[in-house]
């Protein structure tokens, strides 16, 4: 790439090799690429994602869901490997026609329903079971802003500072320093909050929670773009405090496996269809038989 100064064309046409890392999977148009069905598992609930931090949040919901003794929210989990462009198969477009991860259908009634975007997820899962979504009006409110403040926000850590500082084919200085300002505008936004409060919330662990951790949490905990020092995540300690007390959760470690490819292999389950699967089915206990 040049480091002259770029003047954008009177009419911008897509470049597919100038794409970057993820070059092979971007593209300007919707739609199915190719005829695939979903599979589709015993349980009412069919999870179709990967272990991003988006996917985490609704692995993580059904986790806490379960924990919590919603024998209803048994569900299968599968791969959906973005990187071969499986997003695109005519099943997965069917349930998610903006081909993200994840999406969810919920065949626990009469009728099929689809859901994507993952805030919508934990939102239906939350209404759908009166679990993690406080019904005081005040309380909810609160939830509901941070569950939002979530979905607004994390465009600029992962779409703007994640891709710019990890995945950009050069480094550029304006988008890094543009996006790593506004990243650390968000922790102290966060940590302001959790200097308040035990939980984004209130005093009630929410799908707030479990829809920030996965991005916040992580990035503190120095699991995303290797941006942990350039970032200095340790000096906002109340997010820390709080991304701890969720990690002691044993529902939030088992989300953090389910639909994961990266990392240790003990900590991979690729896909998820039964409980018993944490302890037998994780990458590690496969490779051994």
């Amino acid at each position: 790439m040049s480091d002259a100064p770029y003047t954008p064309p009177t009419i911008w046409t897509w470049d597919k090799e100038n794409g970057g890392r993820f070059a092979n999977i971007n593209r300007p148009i919707a739609g199915p690429t190719q005829e695939k069905e979903l599979p589709v598992g015993r349980h009412p609930l069919q999870l179709y994602s990967l272990g991003t931090p988006n996917g985490v949040k609704v692995t993580i919901m059904l986790e806490e869901l379960l924990a919590a003794g919603h024998q209803g929210a048994e569900y299968d989990a599968w791969l959906i490997r973005i990187g071969e462009g499986d997003q695109f198969g005519s099943g997965f477009v069917g349930v998610n026609p903006n081909s993200k991860i994840p999406a969810l259908l919920d065949r626990s009634g009469p009728t099929p329903i689809r859901v994507f975007e993952s805030g919508a997820i934990l939102v239906h899962l939350a209404e759908k079971f009166g679990a993690f979504l406080p019904t005081d009006p005040a309380k909810r409110a609160e939830c509901l802003s941070w569950l939002f403040w979530q979905m607004g926000s994390a465009p600029y850590l992962g779409g703007g500072f994640g891709h710019f500082y990890a995945y950009a084919p050069s480094k550029m200085e304006y988008p890094i320093n543009r996006f790593a300002m506004e990243v650390k505008r968000q922790l102290d936004v966060l940590d302001r909050r959790l200097a308040e409060s035990p939980y984004l919330g209130g005093d009630d662990y929410t799908i707030a929670d479990i829809a920030v951790f996965p991005w916040y949490g992580g990035l503190v905990k120095g699991w995303l773009y290797g941006a942990a020092e350039f970032l200095q995540v340790q000096t906002y300690r109340h997010v820390n405090r709080w991304a701890d007390a969720l990690l002691e959760r044993p529902a939030v470690r088992r989300g953090r496996m389910v639909n994961r490819v990266n990392g240790e292999p003990s900590s991979q389950l690729h896909e998820r269809h039964d409980a018993s699967d944490f302890e037998t089915r994780t990458q590690d206990k496969l490779a051994a038989e």
